[in-house]
C-alpha cells in the first residue's frame, strides 16, 4: 500500500512536497522535495493566462487565431461582437465559411463580397508576409482585417471596425474640395477639374470659363447681416445651378465670387446664351426672411483654347473680363480681349507709382476752380482739384489715377492729404470764401473718415462753416445706411454737404428727401448741351425748380461759353463754375483772382 503525498509551506516561503511510503515490516519512509520553483512557475503561468484572457477580453479589436487548415484555435469577445456571433455557438475547429453561415443565420449579417473574403484568407494563409483587407458588410460597416502568419503554421487575424474612420476621412476629403456653405466645388477642386479638362480637350471643342461676382452683395451683408448674406448666397447658388447642364461645373471661389466651367461647347454663342440666362435668373428679386433683396451679377468670360489653356491664365483672363463688366456698370457680361491685359498691366504700373508717390510725398498739387454767384458775380467758394506730377509720367490727370486709387484703397490716404492741404490753404483766403472737397465712395468705408475731417479742421484752423464736402450718388447706393450716418455726423460738425454730378444716377431725387443737402451740382454733361438741346434745358429747369422748392442752392458745372452761362442764368441757377470764368489755379493764383473779382465788383 503506497503512501500519500502532502505539501507544506515553510515560514521562509519555500514549498516542500512530502511523500509517505509505508514499509512491510512496519514504519514509513518519508521523502521530501523542494518544489518552490515549480510552484512559482505554475503560478506565473496561471497569472500569465489570466492576464492574456483579460487582454483578449478588453481588446478594442477583434482577434481570431486559426491553424494551418483554417480551423479556429482562439477568439475573443470583441470578434464575436463585431460579427454579431453568439459566443456559445463558436466551437474550436470551426472554419471561416462556417462562421459566415452562423452570422447570416443568427443575425442576418452578410459579407457583401464573400468570395473575395475567402480568397483573401486562402492567400494570406500561404503568404509569409501577411496583409490587410477591408471586408464590407451588408449593414454598411467596413471591417479592416490584418493577417499575420504564425511560424508554426496558421494565422492571427485582428479585426477593426473602421466605418467611422472612413466616414471621417471622406468628410475631410469633401471639406478639402467643397464649399461648406453652398456645397459647390471650392477653388482647389475647380482648378483641378479645369486642369483635367484642358489636358483632355478635344479638337474643335471650346471650354468656357465664366467668372461671376454678385453686384451690391456687400451692401446686403452689411445692412441685413451675415446670416441673410449666407442665405442669399445659397439662393443664388441654386439659381445658377438651374441654368446649367449636367456637364457644366460650378464653383464658389470665396465670398460672392463664383466660377463656372461650361463644357463641351460647340460654338461660343452657347456661352453667350448661358451668360445672358445667368444674369436674368440670378438678378431677379429674392425673398429672404420676409424681405425682398435685390442683387445683380456681373460675368467675365474666357474661352479655351483661344484665350489660353493653362487654368491660371484662363481664370486671370476671365477675371479681367469681369473687371471690365463691373467697370461698365455691372449686370452685364464681357468676353476677354487681349487689350484688357495690356490695360491691366498699365493699371498695375500706375498703382505702383501711385503708392511710391503717396509714400514719398511732394508729387501732388491742389488746384482750385472758383464758383461764382450769378447775382453778385463774386467768388463764394472754390473746388479743390488734385493733380499728380510724376517724375516718370509727367502730369497725370485725375481720370487716369483716381479710379486706380479707389479700386486699391489708396484713395483713403490720398483723400486725407487732399482734405488737410485744402483746409490749410483755404484758411489763408478771405473769410467769405469756402473750399469744396470731393469725397470718394471708398472713403466712406474707412472708419477714420469723420476723425480725419476733424483733424484737418483743427490743425488748419479753418472754421467748419467754410468747408463743403461733395459726394456722388454712388456713395449712397453702395453704403446707404452707413453713409447717411456719416453724413449726419459731418453735418453736425457744421460742414455743408453737396451732391455732385446730379442727374446722372437713378435715385438722386429720393436721396434729396433722405438727407438735407446744402447744394446740388448739375452735371456738366447737361450744361455742355446748352442751349441747343431742349431735353437738357428741360432737365436743368426741373432740377432748379426742385432745388428751389427744397431750399437747396444749385451750381451749374462745366460752363465753357457765354451762351451756356446765359442759359443756366436764365433757368435760375444760383452758382456757376467752369473755364468760362477761370481754369483751375494754384492757391496763390486763385487769391489774385479773388482780388480781381472783388475789385471789379466794388
Amino acid at each position: 500500500m503506497s503512501g500519500s503525498g502532502a505539501g507544506k509551506r515553510l515560514t521562509d516561503g519555500r514549498s516542500i512536497s512530502e511523500s509517505f511510503q509505508p514499509m512491510p515490516q512496519g514504519g514509513v519512509v518519508v521523502t521530501f522535495e523542494d518544489i518552490t520553483a515549480r510552484k512559482q512557475a505554475e503560478q506565473a503561468l496561471a497569472d500569465s493566462e489570466a492576464k492574456l484572457q483579460t487582454a483578449l477580453t478588453n481588446m478594442s479589436q477583434g482577434l481570431l487565431m486559426q491553424d494551418a487548415e483554417g480551423g479556429i484555435i482562439l477568439f475573443n469577445r470583441r470578434f464575436a461582437e463585431i460579427f454579431q456571433l453568439p459566443q456559445d455557438q463558436i466551437r474550436p475547429g470551426m472554419t471561416v465559411p462556417e462562421l459566415m453561415k452562423l452570422a447570416a443565420s443568427t443575425s442576418g449579417l452578410r459579407d457583401l463580397e464573400p468570395e473575395a473574403t475567402l480568397a483573401q484568407l486562402v492567400k494570406v494563409l500561404h503568404d509569409p508576409a501577411g496583409g490587410t483587407y477591408v471586408q464590407r458588410l451588408n449593414d454598411g460597416r467596413s471591417i479592416s482585417e490584418s493577417f499575420q502568419p504564425m511560424p508554426q503554421g496558421g494565422v492571427v487575424v485582428t479585426f477593426d471596425d473602421i466605418t467611422q474612420r472612413l466616414a471621417d476621412q471622406a468628410e475631410i476629403r469633401h471639406m478639402a474640395h467643397f464649399d461648406a456653405l453652398t456645397e459647390l466645388p471650392n477653388r482647389v477642386s475647380f482648378y483641378d477639374q479645369l486642369d483635367t479638362l484642358m489636358k483632355h480637350q478635344r479638337p474643335g471643342e471650346f471650354v468656357g470659363v465664366l467668372s461671376l461676382d454678385l453686384d451690391h452683395f456687400k451692401a446686403v451683408n452689411d445692412t441685413l447681416g451675415h446670416p441673410t448674406g449666407d442665405l442669399l448666397l445659397q439662393a443664388a447658388t441654386r439659381r445658377m445651378q438651374s441654368c446649367l447642364r449636367g456637364e457644366d461645373i460650378p464653383a464658389r471661389l470665396g465670398g460672392d465670387e463664383f466660377a463656372i466651367i461650361q463644357t463641351p461647347v460647340k460654338d461660343p454663342s452657347d456661352i453667350t446664351a448661358l451668360a445672358s440666362r445667368l444674369i436674368e435668373v440670378v438678378s431677379a428679386p429674392y425673398e429672404i426672411d420676409g424681405r425682398q433683396v435685390i442683387v445683380g451679377v456681373s460675368i467675365g468670360v474666357a474661352v479655351a483654347p483661344s484665350d489660353g489653356t493653362d487654368p491660371d491664365v484662363l481664370m486671370k483672363n476671365a477675371d479681367l473680363a469681369l473687371y471690365r463688366a463691373k467697370a461698365d456698370g455691372g449686370g452685364v457680361y464681357r468676353f476677354f480681349e487681349p487689350e484688357m491685359d495690356a490695360r491691366m498691366q498699365a493699371r498695375r504700373l500706375i498703382e505702383l507709382d501711385l503708392r511710391k508717390a503717396i509714400h514719398n510725398g511732394g508729387e501732388f498739387e491742389l488746384l482750385y476752380q472758383p464758383m461764382i454767384d450769378v447775382k453778385t458775380g463774386k467768388v463764394t467758394s472754390c473746388e479743390a482739384l488734385l493733380r499728380w506730377s510724376s517724375p516718370e509720367r509727367g502730369l497725370v490727370m485725375p481720370a487716369e489715377f483716381i479710379p486706380v486709387a479707389e479700386a486699391t484703397g489708396l484713395i483713403v490716404p490720398l483723400g486725407e492729404w487732399v482734405l488737410y492741404h485744402a483746409c490749410v490753404e483755404a484758411a489763408l483766403w478771405p473769410e467769405e470764401i469756402s473750399v469744396s472737397v470731393n469725397l470718394s465712395p471708398a472713403q466712406f468705408k474707412s472708419k477714420k473718415l469723420v476723425q480725419s475731417i476733424k483733424n484737418a479742421l483743427a490743425e488748419s484752423g479753418l472754421p467748419a462753416s467754410r468747408l463743403e464736402l461733395e459726394i456722388t450718388e454712388q456713395v449712397l447706393m453702395n453704403e446707404s445706411e452707413g453713409a447717411f450716418s456719416i453724413l449726419h455726423q459731418i453735418r453736425d460738425l457744421g460742414i455743408r454737404v453737396a451732391m455732385d454730378d446730379f442727374g446722372t444716377g437713378y435715385s438722386s431725387i429720393g436721396y434729396l428727401r433722405a438727407f438735407p443737402f446744402s447744394k446740388i451740382k448739375i452735371d456738366q454733361s447737361f450744361v455742355r448741351d446748352l442751349p441747343g438741346k431742349k431735353d437738357s434745358i428741360a432737365i436743368v429747369r426741373a432740377v432748379v425748380a426742385l432745388s428751389s422748392s427744397l431750399g437747396i442752392v444749385t451750381t451749374a458745372e462745366g460752363v465753357e461759353t457765354e451762351e451756356q452761362y446765359a442759359s443756366v442764368t436764365t433757368e435760375g441757377c444760383n452758382l456757376v463754375q467752369g473755364n468760362f470764368f477761370s481754369e483751375p489755379r494754384p492757391s496763390t493764383e486763385v487769391v489774385q483772382f479773388f482780388k480781381k473779382r472783388f475789385h471789379e465788383d466794388t
